[in-house]
């Protein structure tokens, strides 16, 4: 008899030290999460406000200084496809632990203030950031897959807070803190620092191989033949266009309309803050219904309405079309994000289309800042650049119809 009571509470203790250790790594895993997205945009955002203090003083040209957005997003194309075949070698916790202190390395190394550490800098942060960009979304689909639509609300929600704090800050910090720009631009690395430790503490083996032996198992239909994979590339990589458009060149339209350099930084962090709650509300409303469609043709109205304000010059109501386009622009990621989930079957599906959609996606994406302001020097004008906006606006809405239809990678007879 007093065998079995101690064999009980021996029992019971393991139990309790199980339900323990799980709500750990649980918490782990989504301050891992949570951490990641908010450096996953803040330093590149960061830069958009401040641009014009950086140009001045190391001496960049207009097209140097164009690179300093272009860059990551090259970088995003290059290495997006590989983060996929990383995860499923070493473990995605361990991909994603290297990755944070990559982005933390390079953006100290941006924050040296010289012209080479400043461009080197910049593509190892760009490839920090693509992983974390691929496999959040597979993170999601592993663990999360009964909750993807508020997970995914939520980190997209911190990813656009740290890309709105960073561009709203960076002209108070330099202009009315005196801090100087490098200091400022190496603030996150702090924060890449501590989601290099929170992955740390995560590197177990069973995370890793539960991942593992799920990529193992799945044989999907390679992910390059999938038309739905393609249209969700293609509604990334155009939502993508028009947002690396707006944080590299609203504020300065807004500056040649007679706002000051505070004031058109201000609207560019306005931007991106009215776009959360559709951040979260989006992902969370697109996971219950079977067809996304209609979310995707609301985003695109709503960019237009966005555009055609700013194409009107109307300064007196510029903050309103600064909202409409925020709001279509937090949507429009969010639904994006969404997709890697719901348009596939298991996690690995998940981080290929996440690797596939970004790098083709960002690829395309780099050249929407050079083409608006090509389109600006060669006609001395915003409109035709606005224009051309409006034109993607139409692509980007038939990517959406694609995308949103009720259909899986690898579902052959609906895909032909």
């Amino acid at each position: 008899m007093a065998d079995e009571t101690l064999n009980s509470l021996a029992n019971t203790d393991l139990e309790g030290k199980s339900t323990q250790a799980h709500i750990q790594r649980s918490w782990l895993l989504l301050g891992g999460v949570m951490l990641t997205a908010l450096v996953l945009r803040a330093p590149i955002t960061a830069v958009g406000s401040i641009v014009s203090e950086i140009q001045q003083a190391l001496g960049l040209s207009g097209a140097m200084t164009g690179l300093l957005t272009t860059l990551p997003l090259l970088a995003f194309a290059a290495i997006s496809p590989l983060a996929p075949i990383w995860s499923n070698r070493i473990g995605i916790e361990n991909t994603l632990f290297f990755a944070m202190l990559v982005l933390a390395g390079a953006i100290a190394l941006r924050s040296l203030a010289t012209i080479p550490a400043l461009y080197a800098g910049t593509a190892l942060l760009g490839m920090g950031i693509a992983v974390g960009n691929v496999l959040l979304p597979s993170i999601i689909k592993r663990d999360y897959n009964q909750k993807a639509g508020l997970m995914t609300g939520l980190y997209t929600v911190v990813m656009n807070l740290g890309g709105a704090i960073a561009s709203g800050f960076s002209i108070p910090l330099t202009e009315q803190a005196g801090i100087k720009w490098n200091v400022v631009l190496g603030g996150t690395a702090v924060f890449a620092l501590l989601a290099a430790v929170v992955w740390m503490l995560q590197l177990r083996g069973k995370q890793q191989l539960a991942f593992v032996s799920g990529l193992n198992q799945a044989k999907p239909r390679p992910i390059w033949s999938s038309k739905v994979a393609w249209f969700v590339t293609f509604f990334l990589g155009l939502q993508s266009f028009c947002f690396y458009i707006n944080i590299t060149w609203i504020p300065e339209m807004l500056i040649d309309r007679g706002l000051s350099h505070a004031e058109a930084g201000w609207m560019l962090s306005l931007l991106q803050i009215v776009g959360m709650p559709s951040t979260f509300i989006i992902p969370i409303l697109a996971g219950r219904r079977a067809s996304q469609r209609g979310y995707a043709l609301i985003t695109a109205i709503l960019f237009a309405i966005g555009y055609l304000g700013l194409l009107s010059g109307d300064t007196s109501l510029i903050v309103l079309w600064i909202i409409v386009t925020g709001i279509a622009a937090g949507a429009g990621f969010g639904l994006a994000v969404m997709f890697f989930v719901l348009r596939t079957a298991t996690a690995h599906q998940s981080a290929q289309i996440s690797g596939m959609a970004q790098s083709i996606g960002y690829l395309l994406a780099a050249f929407g800042p050079f083409l608006f302001g090509l389109l600006h020097d060669v006609t001395s004008s915003w409109n035709m650049s606005l224009i051309m906006l409006l034109a993607v606006v139409v692509l980007y809405g038939f990517a959406g119809w694609g995308a949103g239809a009720d259909r899986k990678i690898g579902e052959q007879a609906m895909e032909s």
